[in-house]
């Protein structure tokens, strides 16, 4: 076995703040954790040395992610998978769930049957983790399309979604949906008994039909604030009952870019670190220049951090996870253990691997983050394997 110790360094494991703490890894999982005075000396080790002001965070698990790198989950091939799974640990994402987009069923299906083959034969320790994957569209609503290509939208069908969870492999975890279209609500109930979690968005629902969503089973709002009915005074809309409703974990990119710094903090306000996730929504263009690039089909014109459509319409970000942290803490001064509640913990328990994922403790995998006193990652492990290690 294989056991690697990093020792004398602060943890921030997910629960809890360690000022002087050590983390022993055998092959992928985390063996033991704890303060440095509770350490037992070992054999037979190969120890990392850390800077003194790093800080280890718990593997950020991004679950809204279309691509990184030059590459994207419709792509559909297994070069541009692999891409997406060894670039993302650069900014210190360790597990992800591969994101589609609105797109002729027949691309849908080929993006789907590569991600299940990926998972079965590439998903090595190493590089990011696919964890599954987040069906964005198609059935979503024409109104609040926004960078989807609406020629592609189709009603709700239980049907289809079998064909393509048998397809997937049964790895459909989160489908994106707009409950107020016809056969939505039948769909999101048939979501929530086979533990698929339904989030509602790209959505011009009205609160009467996100209490109907809500009921039948809806557990989740996607990118929010974006792509949906927005908070109005005498309507809450899909924004203003995802801040209503515990039931719906809030999906949030924060790049400064897409929500206002203030409507960020008036979201971790109203649902607290625990009812908020952070996501990328990021598309190809993440990690490379400024430029002309695609999405579903779309020219995207990439420039000062920003992506859009020729239509100015926002078309995913270049927004990376450890810069999500940064501007979530800098928008609403929460701590650093919160950021990685949103970041790593929230959404390990929203798809059900917190057994496994979201913080630094004893039996989890070795996925781990170490940051520098401004937040930018030295190095990262992904299942026990360094993944990335910044050039000095």
């Amino acid at each position: 076995m294989t056991k690697k110790l990093l020792k004398d360094v602060k943890l921030c494991t997910g629960e809890r703040m360690i000022n002087n703490g050590y983390v022993l890894i055998s092959d992928f999982k985390i063996t033991s954790v704890g303060d440095m005075d509770q350490f037992t000396p070992l054999k037979d080790v190969e120890q990392i040395d850390l800077p003194k002001n790093a800080v280890i965070v718990p593997g950020f698990i991004d679950i809204h992610i279309h691509g990184a790198g030059g590459a994207d989950t419709m792509d559909a091939t297994t070069t541009a998978l692999e891409t997406m799974v060894n670039v993302l640990p650069q900014e210190g994402t360790t597990s992800l769930l591969a994101t589609t987009i609105t797109q002729e069923a027949q691309q849908i299906e080929r993006a789907l049957k590569n991600v299940a083959n990926f998972v079965k034969n590439n998903n090595a320790p190493g590089k990011a983790e696919i964890l599954g994957i987040h069906l964005e569209g198609p059935f979503i609503s024409e109104k609040r399309a926004g960078a989807q290509p609406k020629e592609y939208i189709l009603p709700a069908s239980i049907e289809l979604f079998k064909r393509w969870q048998t397809i997937a492999n049964h790895l459909i975890k989160l489908v994106t949906i707009a409950p107020e279209k016809p056969e939505a609500l039948k769909l999101i109930r048939y979501l929530s008994e086979t533990n698929v979690i339904a989030s509602i968005g790209h959505s011009d629902a009205m609160y009467d039909e996100m209490v109907k969503a809500v009921n039948a089973g809806a557990k989740q709002v996607t990118h929010l604030f974006n792509g949906m009915r927005e908070l109005h005074h005498r309507e809450p809309g899909v924004a203003g009952s995802a801040l209503l409703f515990h039931e719906l974990m809030a999906e949030m990119i924060v790049d400064g870019i897409h929500i206002h710094p203030e409507m960020v903090k008036l979201a971790i306000n109203a649902k607290g670190t625990k009812g908020t996730i952070l996501i990328t929504d990021s598309m190809r263009a993440k990690c490379l220049k400024n430029g002309c690039y695609d999405l579903g089909g779309q020219k995207v014109n990439v420039s000062d951090g920003k992506a859009v459509l020729a239509d100015g319409t926002l078309a995913g970000s270049i927004l990376k996870m450890k810069d999500a942290i940064r501007n979530i803490i800098s928008f609403t001064g929460i701590s650093l253990l919160d950021a990685v509640q949103l970041a790593s913990v929230n959404p390990a328990k929203q798809l059900g691997v917190f057994h496994r994922k979201g913080t630094i403790s004893t039996g989890k995998d070795a996925d781990l983050v170490v940051l520098d006193q401004n937040l930018e990652v030295i190095m990262t492990i992904c299942r026990g394997k360094i993944s990335y290690k910044r050039e000095e």
